[in-house]
């Protein structure tokens, strides 16, 4: 039995998005997205037609939902502004939605909890799309608008903001492997893509430093730590790639200040350069307060087998690698990898200055969790402790060798829609019933979590 302590004002908390609770997704003044365009047009896709229109009903139940929050001893929490809710034509304030915000934050903070405010996670106004999205240089400004507007309306209740949530995501997702809308397959638009989501960032980062100056910004990231399948020239070779392209794309500028000078070589290489601007080197000198690193399985890779030249994909510069000695969470199909976070702080300390940063996401979705359930309506999702005890036992050795880590969120706070996959797959500390009026009851996790934020600590007994 050891007893793993956490360094004081450690911050245990959960995270969301507006998209993925709010629901009210036309309604009270919020302009369309890509995923109300995408439903709409396109329902088939979506898993047991569960679309974006209510997702968790928190538009309504968010008072409520506040008070859950300190029920299991939460002290911080991050979620999203809906940009479309916020500004609808991309210029005009939604009145209705400022006070929702304004009243939401109010209410996190009343309960005790620091609220983490993130500015875009996958939901692209469909105006802004309309006009090429991230692909036109036109959306920089108008997210950097965006960021400012949000800033100033609610920085007198939010000092820890971060721009986006997984950007690399929106980019892989949406143009180069189909499952975002516009389900683009195209390399060198991707790259375009990264890179003016990229510049947005900064921008916002800039727009942030003018009007909250004593406040914090960040950037959220999902890293998949590469490991590859030998020492060989040719696997490792096909590591660094991947490293390149998923991990340092973002994290390099957003903490460095610049783009990595072997990215730029590797793009240039594949003849996937993005179109820049002169002064674009001097807009991604605004770098970041912290990061928050999502974590959830690593990257097994190796070197391809009869690769493209110049790559017309990512798999033209590496492959993916099946791990014989893997474990796998049958619900997502995500090795499960516990060990990859300690190498993370080490990433952090060793390659990026010790920059203050938190697990932003760590969480186990599982499929018809009722199967758990007790004769009292409680699921104890026991695997989903052990999950989390896993990988904070990894991160716990990490804080100890000295990574500057201050704190970690689980996903997730409350069952959310998750995009295509609707409601499958299940995170949430609180169970959200679909069929009585989204009632929320509590889980298993969620009593343990709050006797491990109370304690600041844990008693892992798998230790010795």
């Amino acid at each position: 039995m050891t007893t793993k302590q956490f360094p004081k004002g450690f911050l245990w908390g959960a995270a969301t998005s507006a998209p993925q609770t709010e629901g009210h997704s036309l309604e009270n003044g919020k302009s369309k997205t890509t995923w109300d365009y995408w439903y709409e047009t396109s329902p088939e896709k979506f898993n047991d037609a569960q679309g974006p229109k209510n997702t968790s009903n928190l538009y309504e139940m968010y008072a409520e939902d506040c008070k859950r929050m300190q029920e299991i001893g939460l002290n911080s929490y991050r979620t999203s502004i809906a940009w479309a809710r916020l500004l609808p034509d991309g210029k005009t304030v939604n009145e209705e939605a400022v006070a929702f915000y304004r009243d939401y934050f109010k209410k996190i903070k009343e309960n005790g909890v620091a609220p983490i405010i993130n500015l875009f996670h996958f939901d692209m106004p469909m105006w802004l799309m309309e006009k090429g999205g991230w692909e036109a240089r036109e959306s920089v400004a108008a997210f950097a608008f965006y960021a400012k507007t949000a800033f100033e309306l609610f920085g007198d209740l939010v000092t820890d903001w971060t721009t986006f949530n997984e950007p690399i995501v929106h980019v892989e997702m949406g143009y180069l492997y189909g499952y975002h809308y516009p389900a683009i397959v195209d390399f060198k638009k991707a790259v375009q893509v990264g890179y003016h989501t990229l510049l947005a960032h900064a921008a916002a980062v800039k727009e942030f430093r003018a009007v909250l100056p004593t406040g914090k910004i960040g950037i959220i990231l999902n890293i998949t730590p590469t490991y590859t399948r030998s020492t060989d020239y040719a696997d490792q070779k096909a590591g660094v790639a991947s490293d390149l392209l998923n991990t340092k794309s973002f994290l390099d500028p957003a903490v460095h200040g610049k783009v990595s000078q072997e990215l730029i070589d590797l793009l240039a290489e594949n003849q996937l350069t993005p179109k820049t601007k002169e002064h674009d080197k001097e807009l991604l000198q605004n770098t970041v307060d912290f990061i928050g690193l999502n974590y959830y399985h690593p990257h097994r890779v190796k070197a391809p087998q009869n690769p493209a030249v110049p790559a017309k994909m990512p798999e033209d510069l590496y492959e993916p690698y099946d791990w014989p000695e893997k474990r796998i969470n049958p619900y997502r199909g995500w090795e499960i990898y516990p060990e990859a976070l300690y190498d993370v702080a080490m990433m952090m300390k060793n390659e990026y200055n010790n920059l203050p940063w938190f697990v932003s996401e760590n969480g186990m979705g599982v499929a018809d969790e009722e199967r758990f359930m007790d004769e009292k309506g409680m699921i104890q999702d026991d695997y989903r402790i052990e999950f989390m005890v896993e990988h904070l036992n990894y991160l716990h050795k990490g804080i100890e060798a000295g990574s500057n880590c201050f704190g970690y969120h689980t996903w997730t706070f409350i069952d959310c829609w998750s995009w295509l996959n609707g409601y499958r797959n299940r995170y949430g500390f609180y169970r959200v019933d679909l069929e009585d009026h989204y009632k929320r009851s509590l889980k298993k996790s969620g009593l343990w979590f709050k006797e491990v934020s109370q304690n600041n600590g844990y008693t892992d007994a798998s230790s010795t």
